[in-house]
C-alpha cells in the first residue's frame, strides 16, 4: 500500500475579526452548556394517550358536545336571547362529578377579575367621548344573564358561576360512555365593539342608523376535558382564546326579516329566506369557479337598509363536527360567492359586506378566500367543510368555523390605499386559515396561543407569497423578527409561555413561531422534509386536540431530523441568533517545514504515525518562509507529491484531479446563544461565488467557535455569512470578511 502525502495545517492569523460588541446582554440559561441535549427534561412523558412518535395513542379519547340552539336578535335594543340543549358524551375513562361550561361574555362585566387584574395609569390626553366613557358614564350592563338550567326532564339543576366559568353540579356522576342532556336559557346585551372593544358585537353606521352584527361567544359553551389537564377551566382573561370540544350544531336564528345572515354550517332553508332570484344566483355561484357571483346586490342591500322591518325571519343552519359557531347579520349586507375545487369536492367561498366596503370587497374578498382554501389545503389536508365566509367588520380580525370577520375598507370616496388593501388581504388569509388551525387541528388556545396563531401565521406567509411573490408579508421572513429578538430581555418570554403572561403578544405568539417554522423549512430541514412532516402533523391531529409535544415529536418522527436543539432554543428560551466571522487565515504550499512543523507527528490510522514525505502548508506571514517559497500548488513543483500522483492515479483520473492553489481557514464564532446552521457565501476575485451550508451540529462540540478550510483554485475576495438574511441574525456587522463598515442612521 502506497504512503499518502499529507497537507499539514500550520495556524497563523491573516485577519482577525473583532468580536461582536453590539449584541444585547443575555443571561446564561440552564441549558447554555449543552444545547444539543434531548428534551426529556422539558416534554411530557409519552403514554397510551399520546405516543413518543407524536401521534395519538391507542387510548386517545376526546369528548363530544352537541348543541341545539334557538337565538333571537333584538335589533332595536341590541340584545341577544337564546336557549340551548347540550348533549354531552363522556368518552373518557374517568367518572365526571360535574361539568364546566364557559361564559366568555362575563369577561365584559363591570368589576370582573379581568379588569381588576390589569394595571392602570392616568392618560393625560383623552378625546371627549373617551373621557366621558371612562369617568362619567355608568358601567354598561354586560355579560350573560342565566335564566335557567334544567335537566332533560325539565327539573332545575344546581350550578355555580365563577367569573367566566359555570360548574354544572350533577346529581349523579357521569360514567365513561354515558351521555347527559341539559338546557340553558340566557340573554345578554350586545356590545358596540368599536367603542367597548371585544371579539364580537356590533358596528353602528351613524349615517343610516343601521348595525352590522358579528356574533360569537354568544352561547354557554362546554369546556374541554382531556388527558392532559382534565377540565380546561382556566378563566378567560382576554388574551388566551378558546379551547372547545367538537360536536354537531343545529342553530335557528331569528332576526328582522330584512336582515341577511351568514353563519357556521349549511343553510337549511335557503328558499324561505332568499328571493327566488337570489336562490337562482346562488345556484349559478355553485358553478362559477373563476369569479364570484353577486347573490344579494348592492342595490338590494341599499333598499333593505332603509326599511327597519318589524317582521321577523328565522334562518336555520346545521354544522357537523365543528368546535364553535359564529353568526353575521345585517340589513346592509351585500352577498357574493363562488365555487372552489378542493380535491374531488366543491367548496363555496363567500363574502358579506356593506356598501361602504365596495369596490374593494367585491373585487377582492371572495377571490382571496378561494386562494386561501387552495393554498392551505396543499400544505395540510383538503378543506373538509362546505364553505368559508369572509365578513367585512371594521377593526376586526377573528375566526370561527367556516366564518370569520375581517378589517379593511376604502375611504369615503371608494379609494383604497395599497397599505389597506394588503392589510385586508393578509387578515382574510389569516382568519380563513384559522379554520385549519385551530378550528380543525384543535389546539388549546387558552394555554398555547402560538399553536394556532404561530402555525397559522406561517401558513399565511406561504399563502401570501403564493398569491404574490412581492407581497409585503409582515410575519415569516427571518429579518422581520430581528428587532424583537434583539430587544430588552426583561420584556421577552419564551414562546412556550402561557397566553396571559406575554408582554409582546404579536411578536411572541405570531411572529417568532412563524419565523421559526420558516427557518426550519428553508434553512434547517429543507422544503421536502419539512412539508412532509408538517402535513403529517396536520393529518394526525385534524379534529383532535394536540399539545406542543405532539407537534415537536411529529416533526422529528416524520423527517428523521433531530430538532431538540431548535425547540429548546427557539421555543423554550429567549436566545437569539448571532454568528460571526472571527478569524481568517491564509496558507501557502511549501516543501520546507518551519521549526514548529519539523517534529510534528502525523497520525496514520488509529495507532500508527505517518513518516512522510510531507507537503507543508504554512502561513504567509511566518518569518521562516521566504517569498520564494510562497507558491501556488503545482504538482510538478513538488517531487514527492508528483511521484505520489503518478503512482496512485490513472491517466483518466489525473485529468479530473483537483488543483487547489489557495488555502484558507475560517473561524466562525457565535456571540448569540441560539444554535443555527452556518450559511456562507464566498466571492472570488473574478466575481464568481460559491455557497455552503453547514448544519447546526457543527456547534455540537463547541458552543463558541467552529472552523472550516477552503482549498480553492481562485483567490477569495470576500466571505459573508447569511447573505440572504435567512436565520434572523441580530448583528450583521460581524458577518463579513473583510469587515464591511455599515453606515449609521445619521450617515
Amino acid at each position: 500500500m502506497k504512503k499518502l502525502s499529507l497537507l499539514l495545517l500550520f495556524p497563523a492569523m491573516l485577519v482577525a475579526q473583532d468580536k461582536a460588541t453590539t449584541a444585547p446582554a443575555r443571561q446564561q440559561g440552564k441549558y447554555d452548556t449543552n444545547k444539543f441535549s434531548q428534551m426529556y427534561d422539558l416534554m411530557a412523558t409519552p403514554n397510551m394517550f399520546r405516543t413518543a412518535s407524536g401521534a395519538p395513542g391507542p387510548a386517545y379519547y376526546q369528548q363530544q358536545a352537541d348543541y341545539k340552539i334557538d337565538v333571537e336578535l333584538d335589533d332595536k335594543n341590541s340584545r341577544l336571547s337564546g336557549s340551548e340543549t347540550i348533549t354531552y358524551t363522556n368518552n373518557s375513562p374517568d367518572v365526571l362529578e360535574y361539568l364546566w361550561v364557559q361564559l366568555d361574555q362575563n369577561q365584559a362585566k363591570a368589576n370582573t377579575q379581568t379588569s381588576l387584574a390589569e394595571s392602570d395609569k392616568i392618560s393625560q390626553v383623552l378625546p371627549l367621548d373617551g373621557f366621558s366613557s371612562k369617568y362619567l358614564k355608568k358601567d354598561l350592563e354586560r355579560g350573560f344573564n342565566i335564566e335557567q338550567v334544567k335537566d332533560a326532564k325539565g327539573s332545575a339543576m344546581s350550578y355555580t358561576i365563577n367569573e367566566t366559568m359555570m360548574r354544572i353540579n350533577l346529581t349523579s356522576p357521569l360514567k365513561p360512555g354515558e351521555k347527559i342532556s341539559f338546557s340553558i336559557k340566557w340573554w345578554y346585551n350586545i356590545n358596540n365593539y368599536r367603542k367597548e372593544g371585544g371579539r364580537s358585537g356590533y358596528e353602528l353606521f351613524e349615517k343610516d342608523g343601521n348595525k352590522l352584527y358579528v356574533i360569537a361567544q354568544f352561547y354557554p359553551r362546554m369546556a374541554v376535558y382531556n388527558d392532559v389537564e382534565g377540565w380546561q377551566n382556566m378563566q378567560f382573561w382576554g388574551s388566551g382564546e378558546f379551547a372547545l370540544p367538537f360536536g354537531n350544531f343545529d342553530v335557528n336564528i331569528t332576526v328582522p326579516s330584512d336582515h341577511v345572515i351568514d353563519a357556521t354550517g349549511e343553510l337549511m332553508n335557503r328558499s324561505e329566506v332568499f328571493t327566488a332570484e337570489q336562490v337562482k344566483r346562488y345556484e349559478q355561484a355553485q358553478k362559477s369557479f373563476d369569479k364570484p357571483v353577486v347573490i344579494v346586490t348592492q342595490a338590494e342591500a341599499e333598499a333593505a337598509e332603509k326599511g327597519f322591518s318589524e317582521k321577523k325571519k328565522t334562518w336555520k343552519f346545521s354544522a357537523k363536527n365543528v368546535r364553535d359557531f359564529g353568526i353575521a347579520s345585517s340589513r346592509k349586507f351585500i352577498y357574493d360567492a363562488m365555487a372552489v375545487k378542493i380535491g374531488n369536492r366543491t367548496v363555496m367561498a363567500e363574502s358579506v359586506y356593506p356598501k361602504e366596503a365596495n369596490p374593494l370587497w367585491g373585487e377582492t374578498s371572495t377571490m382571496v378566500v378561494a386562494h386561501t382554501l387552495k393554498s392551505y389545503s396543499s400544505h395540510t389536508f383538503e378543506y373538509p367543510y362546505p364553505k368559508a365566509v369572509s365578513v367585512s367588520a371594521e377593526d376586526q380580525g377573528m375566526e370561527y368555523p367556516m366564518i370569520c370577520w375581517n378589517y379593511g375598507r376604502p375611504d369615503e370616496n371608494g379609494v383604497t390605499s395599497k397599505e389597506v388593501k394588503n392589510g385586508m388581504i393578509g387578515v382574510i388569509i389569516h382568519e380563513v386559515g384559522h379554520t385549519f388551525f385551530p378550528m380543525i387541528v384543535n389546539s388549546d388556545e387558552r394555554q398555547w396561543t402560538w399553536m394556532d396563531e404561530g402555525l397559522n401565521s406561517f401558513l399565511e406567509y406561504l399563502a401570501e407569497q403564493e398569491l404574490d411573490p412581492n407581497f409585503p408579508s409582515r410575519r415569516g421572513p427571518a429579518k422581520n423578527i430581528v428587532p424583537y429578538m434583539s430587544g430588552d430581555q426583561k420584556f421577552l418570554e419564551p414562546i412556550m409561555s402561557n397566553s396571559e403572561t406575554i408582554h409582546q403578544f404579536g411578536n411572541n405568539a405570531y411572529g417568532k413561531p412563524a419565523t421559526g417554522l420558516n427557518i426550519l423549512r428553508e434553512v434547517v430541514m429543507g422544503r421536502e422534509l419539512f412539508d412532509h412532516a408538517f402535513r403529517t402533523y396536520a393529518n394526525r391531529w385534524k379534529f383532535k386536540h394536540p399539545t406542543p409535544e405532539d407537534f415537536f415529536r411529529t416533526m422529528e418522527d416524520a423527517s428523521a431530523v433531530d430538532l431538540d436543539w431548535f425547540w429548546r432554543g427557539w421555543f423554550y428560551s429567549t436566545d437569539f441568533v448571532d454568528i460571526g466571522i472571527n478569524d481568517v487565515k491564509q496558507y501557502y504550499v511549501s516543501d520546507t517545514p518551519t521549526t514548529d512543523l519539523k517534529n510534528v507527528k502525523v497520525r496514520k490510522g488509529r495507532f500508527g504515525f505517518e513518516k512522510g514525505p510531507f507537503v507543508y502548508l504554512v502561513s504567509g506571514d511566518n518569518a521562516e518562509v521566504s517569498d520564494s517559497k510562497k507558491k501556488a500548488l503545482k504538482v510538478e513543483d513538488f517531487k514527492p507529491l508528483a511521484d505520489y500522483v503518478d503512482q496512485t492515479f490513472t491517466a483518466e483520473e489525473k485529468a479530473s484531479i483537483k488543483s487547489p492553489k489557495y488555502f484558507y481557514e475560517v473561524e466562525f464564532n457565535k456571540p448569540g446563544g441560539m444554535i443555527m446552521p452556518i450559511l456562507v457565501e464566498i466571492t472570488y476575485e473574478d466575481g464568481s461565488k460559491d455557497n455552503y451550508k453547514y448544519p447546526a451540529q457543527i456547534w455540537r462540540k463547541s458552543n463558541e467557535t467552529a472552523r472550516k478550510v477552503y482549498a480553492t483554485t481562485k483567490a477569495i475576495k470576500s466571505i459573508q455569512i447569511d447573505p440572504q438574511l435567512l436565520t434572523a441574525d441580530i448583528d450583521v456587522t460581524n458577518n463579513s470578511w473583510p469587515k464591511v463598515e455599515t453606515k449609521s442612521k445619521f450617515d
